[in-house]
């Protein structure tokens, strides 16, 4: 079994903290806690699965500070919730029995596809009193609606087993779907992506605490961490301008996406 001293340990609750806030705001808690946890020496798979396990207590320190902009969308945050979940599943039981290279080679491509569609400009929609883009009373007729729920739907399994699988930025890339899905703002929808990626992150644990190896001693300090750093974020989402925020969310989703392209393809 691996050993660490004291401070490696302890480091890990102020790098929560900032991958938390990282998290929350952007979906890039992997800017920070993943080369965290490899620079104290922990193997790439273990330290993804580490990180998957210390996220969980982010997702509810975003929910705890986002009741304001979660009142109203429970309903919807659930249905997003457990697609997700279920998708979770799917992505943990590959990560242990789907060779990880294989994944990985497409990885960049799906974070610079996500950064690309959070800078897009948005089109503006026609219902902006409506609670989320899954209504059916949000579209045109109902073949049209049926079509995007079902879109919709398989996009978060999708992304339940991406986050799952491999993790890194999967919280962008949602943000990615639902910019494009939703109908309401950026903090809400927001919110509900922060508190719906906990259900992949808690499934994906559930099966890795029985099937893999998790470095709980360092799971403890990371997660009080993304506890405080989740829910710091969304107060830090309520004062900045949406369009800047955006902007910064997709350019370093490209930067992550350049990064993780040269070390996959090794240039």
């Amino acid at each position: 079994m691996q050993s660490f001293s004291l401070w490696q340990i302890l480091i890990f609750f102020p790098v929560g903290i900032l991958a938390g806030i990282m998290s929350t705001v952007t979906g890039l808690a992997s800017l920070v806690s993943y080369p965290a946890l490899l620079m104290a020496g922990v193997s790439p798979v273990y330290a993804n699965i580490t990180n998957t396990a210390a996220l969980i207590l982010n997702g509810i320190g975003s929910g705890v500070s986002s009741s304001r902009e979660l009142h109203g969308h429970w309903k919807e945050m659930f249905k997003i919730l457990l697609l997700v979940f279920v998708g979770g599943i799917i992505g943990s039981y590959l990560l242990l029995s789907v060779p990880s290279t294989i994944f990985e080679r497409v990885v960049p491509f799906f974070i610079a596809i996500a950064g690309i569609m959070i800078l897009w400009p948005e089109k503006s929609h026609a219902y902006p009193n409506s609670s989320t883009g899954f209504d059916p009373k949000h579209f045109h007729n109902f073949a049209r609606n049926k079509f995007k729920l079902l879109l919709g739907g398989l996009s978060l399994v999708l992304i339940g087993i991406y986050g799952g699988y491999f993790g890194a930025a999967a919280g962008v890339i949602m943000l990615a779907v639902l910019s494009r899905t939703s109908s309401e703002p950026f903090p809400v929808y927001n919110a509900i992506r922060n508190v719906a990626m906990l259900a992949a992150n808690f499934a994906a644990t559930v099966i890795y605490a029985f099937k893999s190896h998790i470095v709980w001693i360092l799971v403890l300090p990371l997660a009080l961490g993304f506890l405080c750093g989740g829910y710091i974020g969304p107060k830090i989402v309520r004062l900045l301008p949406i369009k800047l925020l955006k902007i910064i969310i997709g350019i370093l989703a490209l930067i992550l996406a350049g990064i993780l392209f040269v070390q996959t393809y090794n240039l």
